[in-house]
């Protein structure tokens, strides 16, 4: 018998799965033990640019190759640049020929880089909107145009705190998150008649190597437990989101902070 947290047969594209701290890699493994096929898309090329020291461009294939050892059904997309215009519908075409037509879609990829008021460029606002929010939109539109309205569908998708408090030294990418909790609301309405749910996550601040040393330990100093969040509790709320245990949420923005102070 299939429980209520079962992904037994569901077809779930992840983006921004591209380096092994990442939030993306932890929501493709929990969703392939929870019985999902995974289909995974990540930009590696600037995650190695952000000088994540974890970063290489073989990761995602090694990431499907280990989730194949241990039995589960796994495809690595071939890495590329979301801000690229028709890349976003193109890996909705590539995701459903592998295992069929997608009934999940978990949009965790984005683009930041530090852009405080007097430092932004127009090239960089819009490359912001580009990946974050454009790409986000027509991935969206090719998921709903794909999908098989009997059994409907998830879409997750992932903001920030800006609606909690300001994020004065990435100003760009604050809009453009914000622009994303407005499609989360919009999207839930307009594909309701398609059976389809649409929800977003704020993960709060979480430990993907971004931050080490005093900085590291200042923000962790910001929650009630003295500790970051982890990819892995992005993960699970993931998981629940696109389970039958959560059929009836929809339209809506998840804080999972962990009580985190600004």
């Amino acid at each position: 018998m299939k429980s209520n947290l079962s992904l037994k047969g569901n077809n779930i594209l992840i983006t921004g799965v591209s380096r092994p701290k990442g939030i993306g890699p932890a929501i493709v493994k929990k969703c392939a033990e929870a019985g999902a096929n995974v289909i995974m898309h990540g930009n590696a090329h600037y995650d190695a640019n952000m000088e994540y020291p974890d970063a290489t461009k073989e990761y995602i294939y090694v990431l499907e190759e280990e989730l194949k050892a241990r039995n589960f059904n796994a495809k690595a997309l071939a890495p590329s640049d979301l801000s690229i215009p028709k890349e976003s519908e193109k890996l909705i075409d590539q995701a459903q020929k592998i295992f069929g037509k997608l009934n999940g879609l978990v949009l965790n990829h984005a683009y930041s880089v530090h852009a405080p008021i007097f430092d932004w460029t127009e090239e960089e606002i819009n490359k912001h909107f580009m990946v974050n929010v454009t790409a986000a939109m027509m991935m969206i539109q090719a998921f709903a145009k794909q999908i098989d309205k009997e059994k409907g569908g998830v879409i997750t998708l992932f903001t920030s705190g800006q609606y909690l408090g300001p994020m004065v030294d990435e100003i760009a990418y604050a809009l453009s998150k914000e622009a994303i909790r407005a499609l989360t609301v919009q999207a839930a309405t307009a594909l309701s008649s398609h059976q389809i749910r649409v929800n977003c996550i704020n993960p709060g601040p979480t430990d993907t190597g971004y931050l080490t040393g005093e900085a590291h330990q200042a923000v962790a100093n910001m929650f009630p437990s003295g500790s970051w969040g982890t990819p892995d509790d992005a993960a699970r709320l993931v998981h629940f989101l696109h389970s039958d245990y959560a059929k009836w949420i929809t339209g809506q923005t998840i804080a999972s902070e962990g009580g985190f102070r600004r």
